[in-house]
C-alpha cells in the first residue's frame, strides 16, 4: 500500500468508526433489540443479522485503536518487507482469473488473429493448458488455486454438501452459527454466546502465508472467501457470499398479467392496482418488505418507480442504477440492501424485474471484505458494486423473466465495477499481490453455449450466435490492459479454473439406482422429491445429489446407514463396473466416461468427506437439474431444454483450464494446485511442505 492510500485507508477508517457509532443509535444493520440475528445460508433460508450493541461498541473501540496504532504499524511492515523484498524475484505478482476461458476457443481464435493481447502473452511469455481438479467445479478448483492442495486437504468438493444426520443439503463453504443464549434487560437483548459465521473452506491461501512474512495482497472476488479471513491485507468476498435474504440469490417480479406458474429462483407477485398507480411489496430479509409504486411516465415505454421515499425513472429494457433500500426489522433496527430494477414491458402488461436484494457495501449485513472498512471504501472510491456469489441472475434468464438482452446487459454492469476495482487495485499497488477473478466469462458461456453447439437448432443464425466470441474478444481488451501493468519486476499470470463444453443432456443417477436396485423409494411414494425427499434408507445402498458426486449409505457414517464398511469397497467396485461407458440408448452416445473412487484421487484429512464416486460425464452429459437438488425421477436421460446450455461438470481430462504467463513457464502439464506454492516462491518464501503444488519453473533471462 502506498503512503498516500495508507492515509486514505485511515481517514476511511475513522469515518468508518463514526458511521458504525451513529447507526449504534437506531441505523445500523439489523438488529432487533440489539440481539444478533443470524442466517443459515442454504437452499431457500431466510436471512438474519449479525451485529447487537454491544459488538457496535467493541468495533469502535477496535477501529480508534487500530487508528492510533497505525504509524507504528506502517513504521514497522516497512521495516519486515524491506528485508523480505531483498529475497524476492520480483516485486508484483499479479492473477487474472476469467473463470471458465476454454482452451480449445481460445487457441482457435488466437490462430485466427482475433486474440491479439493472449497472442502477444503466449509468444512473448508462454501459453499452457491448465490441469483442474476433480470435479471441474469452480469452488473445488479456486479452493486448490488458493491453497496448493486437492479437495482431501481444502474441504470443498462441490457446492453442496450433506447433513450425515438428516441427509439435507447444505452449502459446502459457510454455515452461519446464530446466538443461543440472551440477556434480557427490558426492551435489550444481550447475546451471552458468540455468533459466529464460519469458512468451511480448510487449509491456508497463498495470500496468508504471503501476509505473516510482511507482503500484502489484494484479493478481489476470488471464490470461496466468504466470510472474509483476516490477514495483511484487502479482500472483497466472491461466491456463496449471500443476498439480503440469506439465498444465493433470489430475483423478484412483478406484473400485472397471469400470475404464471411457480419458479426456481425468484418469486412472482402480481401488481395491485390503485387508481393509476400499481402497487406491490418487495420481500426483504425474513418478514420484512418494503413497498413500491408505479406510475403511468411521460412517453410510451416509460414508467416513474417511487420506492424507499425516493423516485426513479423506468424505461423498458434499461437498469436503474444500484437503489439503496432500507428494511424495518423493528423499533429501532433496520438491514440495507441494493437492488437494479427492470421495467420489461408496458404493453399489454406492465412487469418489472428486481435484482436479488443484495448485501449494501456501505452497510454490510455480514461480513464481506476485510478489512471490514474495504468494502465502504471501495463504493465510496468507484461507486456502489454487485456483492451477491454469483451476481449475473442466470436463474431469471432460465425462468424467461428476463431476456438474453437483458442478462447480457447485467453481466457487463457487473464486469464494468469488476474491472474498476481491479485497476485501481493496480494503479495503487507497486509491491505485493493482486488478484481478481471475472465471473463473466463463466456466465455467459453457461447460458449461451447452445449458440456454439452444432447440434443444436438454436446454433447459427441468431443475433447472439457471436456472443461468446465477442465474450472472449473483450477479455483480450481487459488482458491487453493488465499487460500495461506488468514491467520487468512483475510476474503477470492469466488462467482459468476449468473450461467448458456443451450440456444438451442430462442424467439422473438416483434413478438409475432405483432401476437396478440400489435406491428404495417409501411405501407408496411414486417420484421421490427434492432434497432426497422420499427415499427408504432403510433400503437404499446408494445415493446421489449435487454436481459430481455419488454416496453410499453406510452404516456408522450415515444415520440411517445400511452398507457395512468391509461391503464399501466391493459395492464401490460393482457401481464403477456398471457406470463406466454408461450408454444413453437414445442418443447412441456414453454419458459416463469414467466413475472414479474418491480414495484414489483424494487425499488429506477430509477425504471422509467427499463423495465415495466421482462422475466423469462425457461431453454434452451433465448431472440432471433434478438430481442436483437429489430428486429421484423416473427418467435417467431427460433432455436439457434451459438457456444454461454450457458446463463443465464433466471429467477433468475433457474441460482442462488455461494459463497465460508474461514468463517463460517450462514445466510440464501444469496444474492449478501449482500457482499458490509458485507465487510464494516468487517472493522468496520456500512453500510449505503440505502443499501439493509444484513451483512452476520459469525459463532464465535471455
Amino acid at each position: 500500500m502506498t503512503r498516500q492510500s495508507s492515509v486514505r485507508a485511515a481517514a476511511l477508517l475513522v469515518l468508518w468508526a463514526a458511521i458504525v457509532l451513529w447507526h449504534g443509535h437506531g441505523h445500523g444493520p439489523a438488529t432487533q433489540h440489539g440481539a444478533p440475528r443470524l442466517a443459515y445460508i442454504g437452499p431457500g433460508a431466510g436471512f438474519a443479522f449479525l451485529g447487537s450493541f454491544l459488538t457496535v461498541v467493541i468495533s469502535v473501540v477496535a477501529s480508534l485503536l487500530s487508528f492510533l496504532i497505525w504509524p507504528f504499524r506502517i513504521l514497522w511492515l516497512a521495516v519486515l518487507r524491506r528485508g523480505r523484498f531483498g529475497k524476492a524475484q520480483v516485486k508484483k505478482v499479479i492473477f487474472l482469473g476469467l473463470d471458465g476461458l476454454d482452451p480449445k476457443l481460445t487457441e482457435r481464435w488466437m490462430d485466427e488473429g482475433k486474440l491479439p493481447n493472449f497472442s502477444r502473452l503466449r509468444e512473448q511469455g508462454s501459453y499452457h493448458r491448465l490441469r483442474t481438479t476433480f470435479p471441474p467445479l469452480s469452488p473445488v478448483a479456486w479452493s486448490t488455486f488458493s491453497t496448493g492442495v486437492n479437495p482431501g486437504k481444502h474441504n470443498i468438493f462441490d457446492f453442496l454438501n450433506r447433513d450425515l444426520r438428516t441427509y439435507a443439503p447444505e452449502l459446502s463453504s459457510a454455515k452461519v452459527r446464530p446466538v443461543t443464549r440472551f440477556l434480557k434487560i427490558g426492551k435489550w437483548k444481550l447475546p451471552l454466546t458468540k455468533a459466529s459465521v464460519e469458512l468451511r473452506r480448510k487449509s491456508e491461501p497463498f495470500w496468508k502465508i504471503l501476509g505473516r512474512n510482511a507482503i500484502g495482497s489484494t484479493i478481489l472476488r476470488v471464490p470461496i472467501t466468504f466470510p472474509p479471513e483476516a490477514f495483511d491485507g484487502r479482500m472483497l468476498s466472491a461466491m456463496s457470499t449471500p443476498d439480503l435474504r440469506g439465498t444465493q440469490g433470489s430475483f423478484t417480479y412483478f406484473s400485472t398479467g397471469p400470475d404464471g406458474s411457480a419458479c426456481e429462483g425468484g418469486v412472482r407477485f402480481p401488481f395491485t392496482a390503485s387508481g393509476d398507480a400499481l402497487e406491490a411489496r418487495l420481500p426483504g430479509p425474513e418478514t420484512t418488505s418494503v413497498v413500491l409504486r408505479v406510475t403511468p411516465g411521460q412517453h410510451a415505454g416509460e414508467r416513474r418507480l417511487e420506492i424507499d421515499g425516493a423516485t426513479w425513472a423506468l424505461r423498458v429494457g434499461e437498469y436503474t442504477p444500484w437503489i439503496r433500500l432500507r428494511f424495518s426489522t423493528g423499533r429501532w433496527s433496520s438491514a440495507r440492501g441494493i437492488v437494479r430494477f427492470l421495467l420489461t414491458s408496458t404493453d399489454p402488461d406492465v412487469s418489472l424485474y428486481v435484482t436479488p436484494v443484495e448485501i449494501d457495501p456501505e452497510n454490510p449485513a455480514l461480513p464481506i471484505s476485510h478489512p471490514g472498512y474495504y468494502a465502504l471504501y471501495l463504493a465510496k472510491l468507484l461507486g456502489s458494486f454487485a456483492t451477491l456469489g454469483m451476481a449475473e441472475d442466470t436463474w431469471a434468464l432460465n425462468e424467461g423473466v428476463i431476456d438474453e438482452d437483458a442478462f447480457l446487459g447485467q453481466s457487463k454492469l457487473i464486469q464494468a465495477e469488476r474491472e474498476a476495482m481491479f485497476f485501481s487495485a493496480l494503479e495503487h499497488t507497486r509491491r505485493g499481490v493482486v488478484a481478481c477473478v471475472f465471473d463473466t466469462t463463466d456466465r455467459v458461456q453457461h447460458m449461451f453455449y447452445r449458440y456454439l453447439d452444432a447440434s443444436r437448432k438454436t446454433s447459427g443464425g441468431s443475433r447472439h450466435a457471436g456472443v461468446i466470441e465477442a465474450l472472449y474478444r473483450d477479455m483480450d481488451r481487459v488482458v491487453g490492459r493488465t499487460l500495461e501493468y506488468a514491467d520487468g519486476n512483475t510476474a503477470l499470470f492469466v488462467l482459468s479454473d476449468h473450461g467448458f463444453c456443451s450440456f444438451r443432456r442430462g442424467v439422473n443417477l438416483n434413478a438409475w439406482l432405483l432401476r437396478n436396485g440400489y435406491l428404495f423409494l417409501s411405501e407408496g411414494v411414486a417420484e421421490g422429491g427434492a432434497y432426497l425427499a422420499g427415499i427408504d434408507w432403510s433400503r437404499t445402498r446408494a445415493y446421489t445429489f449435487g454436481l459430481s458426486g455419488l454416496y453410499l449409505n453406510l452404516r456408522g457414517r450415515e444415520a440411517q446407514g445400511l452398507v457395512a464398511p468391509e461391503e464399501a469397497a466391493t459395492l464401490k467396485a460393482e457401481l464403477i463396473v456398471r457406470l463406466t461407458n454408461l450408454l444413453d440408448a437414445e442418443t447412441g452416445e456414453v454419458a459416463i466416461q469414467h466413475l472414479y473412487d474418491s480414495e484414489a484421487i483424494y487425499s488429506g484429512p477430509y477425504r471422509d468427506a467427499a463423495p465415495d464416486l466421482i462422475a466423469g460425464y462425457a461431453p454434452g452429459y451433465r448431472a440432471s437439474w433434478s438430481a442436483a437438488v437429489g430428486t429421484v425421477t423416473n427418467s435417467v436421460f431427460e433432455d436439457n431444454t434451459k438457456c444454461w446450455s454450457g458446463d463443465h461438470c464433466v471429467d477433468p481430462s475433457v474441460v482442462p483450464g488455461v494459463l497465460f504467463a508474461n514468463r517463460r513457464v517450462e514445466s510440464d502439464n501444469p496444474g492449478i494446485e501449482d500457482l499458490a506454492p509458485t507465487v510464494l516462491q516468487l517472493f522468496g518464501i520456500t512453500p510449505p511442505r503440505w502443499m501439493e503444488g509444484k513451483t512452476l519453473v520459469f525459463a532464465a533471462a535471455g
